[in-house]
């Protein structure tokens, strides 16, 4: 009897292997083994989701009516709220029934949008470092998946046009994200005009991850690409409820804008899903509809402890520069730890500190030199974690003498 094919499956011979699983095996041993581990690792909210959204969904599962399929597309009424919420939020009109679609999460949107979208070898263009969907997204649905480094907003604009000035074949995706995950860099409507002049003069699309809507900092408001006059004509947007109110467990995100590509995702999913459990979007519903509040608190939570963690990695020796937004913080690997590289120094802290933190080559190859914090812990446990480093890095052989952080 023939044995089952011995190869490689071809689409997982495209993917790395996983940078943050080292730390997370790490991680795991470690508690095994009894000891206590401060995760500020990976983005997971850490709060409760709204009360009153809980109860919709104990309210809703019993009833037989919501077990059944529902629609991949998402019921009418989840998309007439969120298209609502848009128009109250950013003033922005969208119609519910061509220009939104509700998604598992953003990363459903993402990936089957570009699987959806994609010729083999058409081209994307992302910043890098960067969520490694933006990448490896384009790279699962054959594309050619271009990058360029994210230093600063006006670094990356001015590259981004070069390169379609410059490149044979024009990209046919922008891929941005701000305010931006890893990094936490910020931009204003002005320069979401100027990707929307970008894209109407070379005739592409675009796709703004918005993850980050409601997170921003010191009275920052995050931009939506679509407050730009006709940038439907060429942009969609991905927005998620995991952030916004800490209901990352269920699962709820939204595709909205540009007609042609919401149809696209649309047709695509109808192939693939029934959409969620019926109750998960009834609740979604009451979030949208009576929970205006809980953005809000959310991110004034955040933002203590930006300043919780920003206080105690400078006491610890180790200035930071502050994040206006994110529920990130994005550092510079001590200068005498540089030459470790980020995987070895957040492997060190994890051992020496009994800190985890997500290695800046996780995130590609222009994240190399950097960590991410995430801001997934209360008040004590920040300063404890903080304390922990500074002692590692105070034993260091050679005392560290910081600079300010440059993304």
């Amino acid at each position: 009897m023939p044995l089952p094919p011995t190869e490689e499956f071809y689409r997982i011979q495209k993917l790395p292997p996983y940078v943050f699983a080292v730390i997370n095996d790490l991680r795991d041993q470690m508690r095994a083994s009894g000891v206590d581990v401060i995760d500020m690792g990976m983005g997971n909210p850490d709060g409760a989701s709204p009360d009153r959204v809980v109860q919709k969904l104990i309210e809703t599962a019993p009833d037989p009516r919501n077990h059944r399929y529902s629609v991949s597309r998402g019921i009418a009424d989840l998309r007439k709220a969120i298209v609502n919420r848009y128009r109250k939020q950013y003033d922005v009109a969208l119609d519910p029934e061509t220009e939104c679609i509700v998604t598992m999460g953003a990363k459903d949107a993402l990936a089957h949008l570009l699987y959806a979208i994609l010729a083999p070898g058409d081209a994307t263009i992302a910043a890098n470092p960067a969520y490694p969907l933006h990448h490896y997204g384009a790279v699962l649905a054959e594309g050619d998946a271009r990058m360029l480094p994210m230093r600063d907003a006006a670094s990356f604009l001015a590259a981004l046009k070069d390169h379609f000035r410059t490149a044979a074949k024009k990209p046919k995706v922008i891929l941005i994200s701000f305010p931006h995950n890893p990094t936490t860099i910020c931009v204003d409507m002005q320069f979401m005009q100027e990707i929307v002049d970008l894209a109407r003069e070379y005739g592409c699309y675009i796709i703004h991850d918005f993850a980050y809507a409601e997170l921003g900092f010191d009275g920052y408001r995050p931009p939506s690409i679509l407050q730009v006059e006709g940038a439907k004509d060429y942009a969609v947007e991905i927005y998620s409820m995991t952030k916004s109110y800490n209901m990352a467990g269920w699962r709820v995100g939204y595709l909205l804008g540009n007609r042609k590509l919401v149809a696209a995702l649309t047709r695509i999913k109808s192939y693939l899903d029934y959409g969620m459990f019926q109750p998960i979007q009834l609740a979604a519903v009451t979030a949208l509809t009576e929970c205006d509040e809980a953005p809000g608190e959310i991110c004034a939570l955040y933002q203590k402890r930006r300043d919780w963690l920003v206080e105690g990695l400078e006491q610890a020796g180790w200035p930071v520069e502050p994040p206006k937004a994110t529920m990130f913080l994005w550092a510079r690997i001590p200068e005498p730890f540089q030459q470790m590289g980020s995987l070895e120094f957040t492997k060190m802290l994890m051992r020496e500190a009994r800190v985890a933190l997500s290695p800046g080559m996780g995130f590609g190859p222009y994240g190399e030199g950097c960590v991410r914090f995430s801001l997934i812990e209360d008040e004590a446990r920040t300063r404890e974690a903080t304390s922990r480093i500074g002692e590692v890095l105070q034993r260091s052989p050679v005392k560290p003498h910081l600079a300010e952080v440059h993304v």
